[in-house]
């Protein structure tokens, strides 16, 4: 069901606007209306990388009359692979930078408030003030608790994904919903109890063009939203599985609502039954997995142990890609990229002991599990190369 919309409209649109607009004026359950609230919206997006990039554009070009976009860092080069907001000349310019260049290029009527500053504690509130809305595209876990915790205390709805590697996440929070529309928080969803060690998106990757589906979602749960049309996944979290094509959801219920007396499966606890991967923000994983199947984590060595495992006979195995190896690898050791791993541990099995490396651990970790599921003696080289050349 729709929920009221979060803004009054304008009282009118600009000549230009509305004929910039024109294939949303005719738009039927938007039309005109909705897309003077669309004007009279402000969003705050959180990060202009990956998933802050194709919203910073869509909600551009969807005429959303102010956007604040919070990010500290700079434009690298491998950013480009996914961060389409970004240009090679923007390479070591502030990313802010870019949303007003773009949003400017695309709809001179949406201001757009660049806020060069990194997310704290101390300011999250501060930064978030004021916005109707908020989208979190940030990278780091402690990042967006600081975003959830500020959303719940000023009570404004939080548009919140995730992606890493093939897989992504999107749904929405609010501690202060509509009445008779029970509250979901990210706490609900992500015990902070329980999060666990997080992989960062340089230790395992990101497909690009999935950064472009997913901000497409949270765009559109923000335009749904604002204008009051369609049903936001307030309660649900939708799952992507881009290498499968599939999508599904998964029912979300705050930890503290109680469930129906029927006994009818209206929603889920989240701390009793999350998505798959639901133990890291950054990692969604298989939709058809529980957390009790996950398997167990592979024993680590230190880097100090590596040379005493090699006398004894153990295998070195780099699950690095091919460009990454190229920078120079452990000597003797052996070269094949976790891709072909996962699809063929079985392979590996005949090794007396093997220890996986990979730049920072991650990927050797679920290298190793796949070969301890396959019967190999499979252990992991703690910290990779990064640590492994820090020794």
């Amino acid at each position: 069901m729709p929920l009221p919309p979060l803004v009054e409209p304008v009282a009118e649109l600009r000549p230009v606007e509305a004929a910039r607009t024109a294939r949303h004026l005719v738009l039927a359950g938007l039309g005109e209306l909705g897309q003077r609230r669309l004007a009279a919206a402000h969003i705050a997006v959180v990060g202009a990388g990956g998933l802050g990039s194709p919203v910073v554009l869509a909600l551009a070009a969807a005429g959303i009359g102010t956007l604040t976009v919070i990010d500290d860092d700079v434009v690298e080069l491998s950013n480009l692979q996914r961060q389409v907001l970004h240009r090679i000349v923007d390479v070591g310019a502030p990313k802010a930078d870019s949303a007003v260049r773009v949003a400017a290029e695309l709809s001179p009527e949406t201001t757009v408030r660049p806020v060069r500053r990194r997310l704290t504690t101390q300011n999250a509130e501060e930064l978030l003030a004021g916005a109707d809305l908020v989208i979190d595209g940030s990278d780091t876990f402690e990042t967006r608790a600081l975003v959830a915790s500020a959303c719940e205390r000023l009570g404004v709805p939080l548009v919140w994904g995730v992606v890493q590697e093939f897989a992504a996440q999107v749904t929405v929070f609010w501690s202060d919903p509509p009445a008779d529309v029970a509250p979901v928080v990210l706490g609900d969803l992500y015990p902070p109890e329980e999060v666990g060690e997080l992989p960062s998106c340089a230790a395992v990757g990101v497909l690009g063009a999935l950064c472009l589906q997913v901000g497409s979602v949270l765009a559109m749960e923000a335009i749904k939203l604002v204008a009051g049309i369609g049903d936001p996944l307030l309660g649900r979290v939708l799952l992507i599985d881009a290498l499968r094509g599939r999508m599904s959801e998964v029912p979300l219920r705050g930890r503290g609502t109680v469930p129906p007396a029927d006994g009818s499966a209206t929603g889920v606890t989240a701390g009793a039954q999350r998505p798959a991967g639901s133990r890291g923000a950054a990692g969604p994983g298989r939709e058809d997995a529980t957390p009790a199947s996950a398997p167990a984590v592979p024993p680590h060595i230190a880097p100090a142990a590596l040379a005493a495992e090699v006398d004894a006979g153990a295998v070195v195995l780099d699950v690095r890609e091919a460009a990454e190896v190229a920078t120079g690898m452990i000597p003797g050791a052996r070269h094949t990229p976790l891709g072909e791993v996962l699809a063929r541990p079985h392979e590996f099995a005949a090794d007396d002991r093997i220890v996986v490396v990979c730049q920072a651990g991650m990927r050797a970790a679920r290298a190793a599990a796949a070969l301890r599921a396959a019967g190999a003696d499979a252990v992991v080289l703690a910290g990779g190369m990064d640590a492994w050349g820090a020794r």
